[in-house]
């Protein structure tokens, strides 16, 4: 999230961590084009005017990485001439401001999937069936209780088909900037999604690689 406004930054933030997601938010062009840098974000919300640089000019820059961040422009200038310019600048969508947060977080969804391998709509593992959009998953047909982070643990691991998936890997896709590197909350969570996941278990702990489904 990148927006010079810190509360409305901070606020949409927390906002989609309560979807689930791992948000890390700066205030300016500068640090933004240090963390793309450094971090493969699957999408970007930007801001276009920022101070230090200016966002078309870090859109510019995000459009030309491999493998490409998706980049949500969120902005004042909404006009018509000011969408497509923003279009053109190589941004994948563009939301005016003011803008209602269930648009946002759908927005940003959809970029994310864009952003990675083609995937089925309903994630499926035997018994186990999983559903991004709606926010749902069930075993045998019943409804599971999990929180937020739970879930998007679970989606990561089945979008994962079959591949082993390190526990650094969740905490930086799963979670954020604010996770300690030596905390044991993959593990913790890991085990929660056991219990509720319940028998026959799904989720194999892979000597020294991490986990899968």
């Amino acid at each position: 999230m990148v927006e010079d406004q810190t509360e409305l930054a901070d606020s949409v933030g927390r906002m989609l961590r309560r979807e689930g997601m791992a948000v890390d938010v700066v205030y300016d062009g500068a640090e933004a084009l240090e963390r793309t840098g450094v971090v493969a974000y699957d999408v970007v919300v930007l801001d276009r005017d920022i101070p230090e640089v200016h966002g078309d000019d870090v859109c510019r820059t995000l459009a030309g990485q491999e493998p490409h961040t998706r980049v949500l422009m969120l902005t004042a200038s909404g006009t018509l001439a000011e969408r497509v310019e923003g279009l053109n600048l190589g941004a994948d969508d563009y939301l005016p401001k003011p803008f209602a947060y269930a648009e946002l977080v759908a927005r940003v969804r959809a970029l994310g999937r864009r952003s990675q391998p083609a995937l089925p709509p309903v994630l499926v593992a035997g018994d186990l069936s999983l559903d991004p959009a709606k926010r749902v998953a069930t075993r045998g047909g019943v409804r599971l209780a999990l929180t937020p982070k739970e879930f998007a643990v679970l989606e990561y691991l089945l979008a994962a088909r079959n591949r082993v998936v390190s526990a650094e890997e969740l905490l930086e896709r799963v979670w954020d900037e604010a996770a300690d590197p030596f905390t044991t909350t993959v593990k913790a969570t890991i085990n929660r999604l056991r219990a509720k996941l319940a028998d026959p278990p799904l989720i194999e702990t892979v000597p020294r690689g991490g986990y899968r489904i």
